[in-house]
């Protein structure tokens, strides 16, 4: 895990577009969306993911549904929005942009 600030503040950054890419492609409950992020290798906590996705329910960029759980209770499983997508593209072409200019300055 990287120690330096500037990176810890980059990685910080990334937590947003990455829980969107989390449920890009279908619906996940929270414990799924932080299991995701750590397989990827992405070190989140649960008091830093719940946060987040509530804003970005605020936001308009995801949306839940509660479905019955087989294990315990009902689980709010969460799914992009039309808006969500949009912004996931949108970081998506800047990602693209940013990733370029760095491979390609001063070379």
């Amino acid at each position: 895990m990287q120690t330096d600030p500037k990176l810890v503040a980059l990685r910080r950054g990334l937590l947003e577009p990455l829980v969107l890419a989390a449920v890009e492609s279908r619906q996940r409950y929270a414990a799924e969306i932080l299991a995701a992020l750590q397989e990827a290798g992405f070190p989140t906590q649960e008091g830093t993911l719940y946060p987040l996705l509530s804003r970005l329910r605020r936001d308009g960029l995801v949306h839940h549904e509660w479905h019955e759980s087989p294990s315990g209770p009902p689980r709010k499983y969460f799914s992009l929005t039309d808006a969500g997508r949009s912004q996931l593209t949108a970081f998506r072409d800047y990602w693209n942009e940013l990733t370029h200019m760095i491979n390609t300055m001063g070379r």
